[in-house]
């Protein structure tokens, strides 16, 4: 199952495996990206004798920072977003919660609440609509030493999911990205939560960053990179 799977390498990053008495398959370990982990929580949970899968895999960074600059960085990230600026944004350290930033007025887009602990980003309180939860999911996987997100942000009031939306998510998201110059160039199709992209970039690097960044996105399963490099 797993050893099939092209974004994972179990020789360089295994993953740990253990089933409970009701059939809840737990996976556990270190692997090397995003798609890593969400590859492998797919196909756990599509093995017809799992009831569940409790997921305890995280990504490995490729810096190693204290959760201390971890939450700066978030925190720089979450106060220059233009899309937060009408949002109430909160952190907790040690053990108190500071406020960065109120919003008062009955217009307010959120309140966001970030905690960091062992590398793992938490994201609470409520916005109002999927696209800024997924923003805050992508801002929180951007900062390096990260090493996994918990977007357990309410959208108020709730909104229907939809391939669209994932589009419009994954288009703002590119636009804000430093290292995606000319994000009019990719184009983006959703169809079921599988993404794909297409269109032309000026580097192999450009190309991954732009699949990085559709993974990143909350309930993206699938990311199918048909992106051309400019010779």
């Amino acid at each position: 199952m797993l050893e099939r799977e092209p974004h994972i390498n179990l020789h360089r990053w295994p993953v740990h495996l253990d089933m409970t008495d009701d059939s809840v398959l737990i996976m556990e370990g270190d692997v090397e990206s995003i798609a890593a982990k969400k590859r492998a929580l797919e196909l756990a949970g599509a093995i017809s004798d799992v009831r569940g899968v409790i997921d305890r895999l995280h990504v490995a960074p490729t810096e190693h920072k204290g959760d201390g600059e971890i939450l700066g960085t978030l925190e720089t990230s979450l106060l220059d977003a233009r899309d937060f600026k009408n949002c109430s944004l909160r952190v907790i350290k040690k053990g108190q919660t500071l406020t960065l930033q109120e919003a008062l007025d009955d217009d307010a887009s959120g309140d966001i609440l970030a905690s960091v602990d062992a590398g793992v980003v938490t994201l609470d309180g409520w916005v109002i609509s999927l696209s800024h939860k997924r923003l805050a999911g992508v801002l929180a996987w951007w900062v390096p030493g990260c090493r996994d997100v918990v977007d357990a942000l309410e959208v108020l009031p709730p909104e229907q999911d939809t391939d669209d939306e994932v589009t419009d998510a994954l288009s703002l998201v590119l636009e804000m990205d430093p290292l995606i110059p000319h994000p009019e160039q990719i184009s983006i199709h959703t169809r079921d939560y599988v993404v794909t992209l297409e269109g032309l970039v000026s580097s192999e690097t450009e190309k991954s960053r732009a699949e990085q960044d559709a993974w990143c996105l909350f309930a993206v399963d699938k990311v199918v990179n048909q992106l051309a490099v400019s010779r």
